[in-house]
């Protein structure tokens, strides 16, 4: 599982000084077995790595999967560290934690920088499998380009091993529970519009609105027209609730319904074309638990429907 000394001391999120007084070795020699100046022997990684998976990782019983879900990341995975999320002690591969939407880690314009490759691997060897549907703030430019897979009855694209995106209007089935999965919403934060970069106006039309302090996206950079839905991807969801006869356990998405947004704002956000094709199923698809992120707040909005940010609850 543990390629290195640095994989293994990410997977427990401990710092070098907390690894190094654990094992009995200088801080010295393991920042040099983890820049790769010096490297241990195989064997004791193989050591170390199977002490780790005793001390942190546990034992669960056989048989039993687990599923958790949180809100909005936006590229800060702190809540995964086994400081805080210490209920990963007792996971594996097989059990997960689902995000709802603006996961943040496929962000760079062009191509992973070396900090999304740190994080990315980071957390594909964290002890569970981490699952997200996409929210307003992903490059839709690249999570295009990952290629798309069979996983669990519906479509996927890995964007490590244990990182998978969930795609849109699919219907996963998961020990025992059908997850419906549909990403997306409009970006509330651009009031100054959307730029454009080849705009022969754009530094003049940026500056105004810096100084305006209004806010804008910039097209392709910050901002990408595949946050809403296609035709293709809605009628793709209806034809796979119907293939469940419009009845799942759980639905995953980043926005909510039309009338629990409003329920939420007290009328301040505004219905749009998600919002009300999410109405559409909340009022015909048969379903025990709704999550969805989004709106930043951690809130029972009722019995059902659950709006998440840095919580994390197990739901499975």
């Amino acid at each position: 599982m543990y390629q290195n000394i640095k994989e293994i001391r990410w997977a427990t999120g401990l710092s070098q000084k907390a690894i190094a007084e654990l094992y009995g070795i200088s801080i010295s020699t393991l920042r040099n077995w983890e820049q790769g100046s010096n490297s241990p022997a195989p064997y004791v990684i193989g050591l170390i790595a199977s002490m780790i998976k005793k001390i942190f990782f546990g034992f669960k019983r056989e048989g039993v999967i687990m599923i958790y879900i949180t809100g909005d990341c936006h590229g800060n995975f702190e809540r995964f560290n086994a400081s805080i999320f210490s209920e990963q002690n007792e996971m594996t591969k097989d059990d997960y934690v689902i995000i709802c939407g603006d996961f943040g880690g496929v962000w760079n314009k062009d191509e992973e920088s070396k900090m999304e490759t740190m994080i990315l691997d980071w957390l594909d060897c964290k002890p569970f499998t981490i699952l997200f549907v996409s929210g307003n703030h992903e490059n839709f430019d690249r999570l295009m380009t990952y290629p798309v897979e069979e996983w669990y009855g519906g479509k996927v694209q890995k964007i490590r091993p244990s990182v998978i995106h969930l795609m849109r209007g699919q219907v996963y089935e998961l020990d025992g529970k059908k997850i419906f999965s549909f990403g997306g919403a409009s970006s509330h934060d651009i009031d100054g519009g959307i730029l454009e970069l080849d705009d022969p106006d754009f530094k003049k039309k940026k500056k105004e609105l810096d100084k305006g302090w209004k806010p804008y996206r910039i097209n392709h950079l910050s901002w990408w027209k595949e946050e809403l839905p296609s035709v293709e991807e809605m009628e793709e969801e209806r034809k796979n609730l119907q293939k469940h006869n419009n009845e799942v356990d759980f639905i995953v998405t980043h926005c909510a319904s039309s009338s629990t947004a409003a329920l939420l704002s007290h009328g301040m956000y505004k219905p749009d074309l998600l919002t009300d094709y999410l109405e559409e199923i909340r009022q015909n698809v048969k379903f025990k638990k709704w999550f969805f992120g989004h709106y930043h707040d951690n809130r029972n909005v009722n019995a059902e429907v659950i709006l998440l940010w840095e919580q994390i609850i197990r739901i499975s």
